[in-house]
């Protein structure tokens, strides 16, 4: 088997297992990356960009495909179809690949894997597709056309038309379909920013400030996370600018209780640990604060721990509790709560392409009860005069705005906080007149995320 066979028999047994075996893609592609690390870089890059492009594009994809094909893309056989999504992608949008080295890879692979009567039939839609892309004709009805030319469910589109002028909904789209560098934060407990960048680009790695936080970082050039000296040593960790703000927001204080009642994988847990080292250092009180990471499985705890083991941080601990359970022990023992709750996802579409096509109509719907379940469960937390932070990485204000509505009818005691003293004056006018943070995807430059600041009342 050659290695180009490899790389496309690898994009295929991984679409599989993200379209007809429902695995997500983001952990998946991480696994098959972490398996094949003895690949090139190139290799890898190629696996990645197919997986991620094929899925960024799966709408788009198949209504090309129902164009050209007699067997209708829902009526494949489950490999034929994989092959042959993979392929238009790559004759779509991979200038890099020849046409004919496309179709012929798709039929050895179609042959390998046991379908040698089809491939006649592979060969002739790919050709046909190859000759026919530039008179493709789209839906004429705008909603339509979004649809198909973004690869974004209907419904979402519906859903956003309600809330988003249109041209803010295309920036969005386009947004989520863009290559971006990745987003860290630099742990400054360990390292300061500036000995953070000598060492990375002493690591060959491309590396830029981001404009909204002076210890955010956009890195490229990197081939494996794992290979970085500076990543094994805790200096830094993957995180969007938009997660970093909620403990900016949040604001701790040295001596501070925390708990994050849904941590997993621990990113803002841990931002906020290393802010209450500092604070408690600079106010000689060591040792005084706590941050406790919940989250619901053993298996998510597991995540949070092993970052808090590379991060070194000795003021957090990780538990497994289920948010949605009350837990009487913790009634007002907290200074801050954070609520990063369960959410659609619909800011994230970008780094988890296949989410746009798992999310429901009901789903969204289920999701606003448990969230609201939770917040109901988790304010008792809180002490008199302390924090309640709720944060998603949705863009929907069904589960944002409206929540917080809701959550301030239900509990009088709590009140919105003004937030816009923690923010950076790019986003200080994104901030509305109640009190809410919504960052857009294509608008801001960070993920789709919503933020509130809720105060519980001192006593009286």
């Amino acid at each position: 088997m050659t290695k180009a066979a490899n790389e496309r028999e690898i994009v295929l047994e991984t679409l599989l297992e993200i379209t007809e075996n429902g695995q997500f893609s983001h952990i998946i592609l991480r696994d098959v990356l972490n398996k094949y690390q003895y690949l090139e870089k190139r290799e890898r890059a190629f696996i990645t960009r197919v997986v991620d492009g094929t899925l960024e594009h799966l709408i788009e994809i198949d209504y090309i495909l129902d164009q050209f094909s007699k067997v209708k893309v829902k009526k494949m056989k489950p490999v034929i179809r994989a092959i042959l999504r993979s392929a238009v992608y790559q004759l779509k949008y991979m200038d890099s690949v020849p046409d004919r080295a496309v179709c012929s890879e798709a039929v050895k692979l179609a042959v390998r894997k046991g379908f040698s009567g089809l491939k006649g039939y592979v060969n002739g839609v790919l050709r046909s597709i190859a000759r026919g892309l530039d008179s493709i004709s789209y839906p004429q009805d705008e909603i339509k056309a979004l649809s198909v030319r973004y690869s974004c469910p209907e419904w979402i589109l519906d859903l956003w038309e309600k809330t988003y002028e249109p041209d803010v909904i295309e920036a969005m789209l386009a947004d989520f379909q863009a290559d971006k560098p990745l987003t860290i934060r630099c742990c400054l407990n360990r390292i300061t920013p500036e000995t953070l960048r000598e060492e990375l680009e002493a690591e060959g790695i491309a590396v830029a400030d981001h404009p909204y936080l002076p210890y955010a970082f956009r890195i490229s050039g990197y081939d494996h996370l794992n290979e970085l000296e500076a990543f094994r040593s805790g200096y830094f960790t993957v995180q969007d600018v938009s997660s970093m703000l909620v403990a900016e927001i949040a604001d701790p204080q040295a001596g501070d209780r925390v708990i994050d009642v849904c941590a997993a994988p621990g990113g803002k847990a841990l931002h906020l640990a290393e802010k209450l080292l500092t604070a408690d250092e600079a106010a000689d009180k060591p040792g005084g604060s706590t941050v406790e990471a919940r989250d619901l499985t053993e298996l998510k705890v597991g995540l949070i721990r092993e970052n808090i083991d590379r991060m070194g941080l000795p003021n957090i601990t990780a538990v497994c509790r289920d948010a949605s359970v009350p837990d009487e022990a913790s009634e007002n023992t907290a200074d801050i709560v954070i609520a990063d709750l369960p959410c659609s996802g619909l800011g994230v579409i970008g780094k988890k392409p296949d989410l746009r096509y798992r999310v429901t109509e009901e789903g969204v719907a289920s999701l606003i009860r448990l969230q609201r379940q939770i917040l109901d469960c988790v304010q008792a937390y809180v002490k008199p005069g302390g924090t309640l932070v709720y944060s998603t990485c949705t863009v929907n204000p069904g589960e944002n705005e409206e929540n917080v509505y809701w959550f301030l009818e239900k509990h009088p005691e709590f009140r919105l906080a003004d937030i816009t003293g923690a923010l950076c004056p790019e986003l200080k006018e994104s901030v509305t007149d109640k009190g809410c943070l919504q960052l857009l995807p294509g608008i801001h430059e960070c993920d789709g995320f919503f933020i509130a600041k809720l105060i519980k009342k001192e006593e009286n």
